[in-house]
């Protein structure tokens, strides 16, 4: 993998970046001190860089029963069952943050079961798991458990939403070797 590319293929960002893409990474560089390298790695093209980030916005930004601390996590432990690196380190750092507790974060990463949580986020992280591993098996009985500790049928939409959308993303950025921006790592410790 080049040093100047995000992922092993070789895919440089379109040059120039129109100007609406050019403020968005703006955006991102004052509020996160750099650009994301999943949106250096879909730049390449413009309109997958729009529709990937267009998705990601909805799911993880917009108005949900989830909090964005809860999507997050959905996001580290469908990574961690998938084993990706980049939303494992990028996702990681968010949960460290979100929560201002780095043990959750890590203990996340590497095991959710081992995790300190409550009914519902050990609910809701039961399913996006199950959805991960095996969504095949889920039946009503799954959906109800989550009922039963206070997600409403939209709220499950948006679990299913969040774990879907990183089972996809978790495979794109292992396939590609997209590679986490070294400021993750350090973030929120």
């Amino acid at each position: 993998m080049s040093n100047d590319l995000p992922t092993a293929l070789d895919l440089p960002m379109a040059d120039p970046l129109p100007p609406a893409t050019q403020k968005y990474f703006d955006i991102c560089t004052e509020k996160l001190g750099m650009i994301p390298n999943v949106l250096r790695a879909y730049a390449f093209d413009i309109e997958k860089l729009n529709a990937f980030t267009a998705m990601y916005n909805d799911i993880m930004l917009a108005d949900s029963g989830l909090s964005k601390l809860e999507r997050e996590m959905i996001a580290v432990v469908v990574s961690s069952i998938n084993k990706c690196f980049y939303c494992l380190a990028a996702h990681g750092a968010a949960v460290r943050q979100l929560s201002g507790d780095p043990i959750l974060g890590e203990t996340l990463v590497m095991n959710y079961r081992a995790a300190r949580l409550d009914q519902r986020q050990r609910a809701m992280l039961d399913f996006a798991a199950q959805m991960t591993s095996a969504s095949a098996t889920i039946e009503e009985a799954d959906r109800q458990a989550l009922r039963d500790v206070g997600f409403s049928d939209r709220d499950i939409w948006d679990i299913a939403s969040v774990a879907g959308f990183f089972n996809m993303s978790n495979r794109v950025a292992s396939a590609t070797d997209m590679r986490p921006n070294d400021e993750y790592h350090a973030q929120a410790r």
